[in-house]
């Protein structure tokens, strides 16, 4: 895989946020770039502009993850535009949340959907183009430390996560031998609009539970993601990635440290 030479990527919701700086940085290292959008056309346009201002291609393309029969269609799309594939960035996802008594099926199912059903489709739907092309690849999905952590109120989503560095491990399993990885990566919290915040937030917000003591920024998830992407990762697959300033390492410190209920409502 030493001769490995990505030159056109995917992203998906890559209008803001993670999905945006990953665009960014794939042009940077020197990929053309799909750049998909679900309701923010203008944030898509944004991304698609420094795209080009790097030098590289952009070719835009609306996406709905949740939207099965036309998922595929949309991959396909993107990757015909561009004239191959060699990177695909699963980050479409989020979630509403709420208690898991107060769930009912449609609830459930909305957030399945959207972080598990349709980052299969998408992987797949690229999957099978890199192995019909020969020339290797990268699959790679933005999952949540909640990939490895649960979370009060967000049993829907924490299941898909869960369930979505599961398939990348066998991912990584079964295509090892057409030369594709497969990895996930797991952002703590990170400082964009899902969160109620822009990028600069990452140096004024303070978190005491982090050990680094603030929430990530978008760049920081992106540059893990260009790595991954590139070949000098050609020998890492079915590995989550997990970016969080040390959030997970508080574990038992954190919990013996609690002095409410409070964390029990989400």
């Amino acid at each position: 895989m030493s001769d490995f030479s990505p030159k056109h990527a995917i992203v998906t919701a890559s209008d803001s946020g993670i999905g945006a700086a990953t665009a960014i940085a794939l042009a940077e290292a020197g990929m053309d770039v799909g750049v998909t959008w679900h309701s923010d056309d203008e944030g898509a346009a944004r991304t698609a502009d420094a795209v080009r201002a790097r030098g590289q291609r952009a070719v835009v393309a609306q996406f709905d993850a949740t939207d099965f029969d036309a998922v595929p269609g949309v991959i396909d799309g993107l990757a015909d535009e561009l004239g191959g594939l060699d990177v695909l960035v699963n980050n479409a996802g989020g979630g509403a949340g709420g208690p898991f008594l107060d769930l009912d099926l449609d609830a459930w199912r909305k957030d399945i959907a959207l972080n598990l059903d349709g980052a299969f489709l998408t992987l797949h739907t690229a999957a099978k183009r890199m192995v019909s092309a020969g020339r290797g690849g990268r699959l790679i999905a933005v999952t949540s430390v909640h990939e490895h952590q649960p979370r009060t109120g967000s049993a829907a989503y924490v299941a898909a996560k869960h369930g979505l560095g599961g398939l990348i491990k066998t991912m990584a399993q079964e295509l090892g031998a057409h030369g594709i990885t497969a990895n996930s990566v797991a952002p703590g919290e990170i400082a964009t609009p899902i969160n109620d915040m822009d990028a600069d937030d990452a140096a004024n917000t303070h978190r005491p539970g982090i050990p680094l003591a603030r929430p990530g920024h978008p760049d920081e998830i992106a540059d893990v993601i260009r790595f991954l992407a590139s070949a000098r990762s050609s020998y890492v697959t079915g590995a989550s990635w997990v970016v969080d300033g040390g959030m997970l390492q508080m574990g038992p410190q954190a919990g013996s440290h609690l002095e409410s209920d409070e964390w029990r409502n989400g």
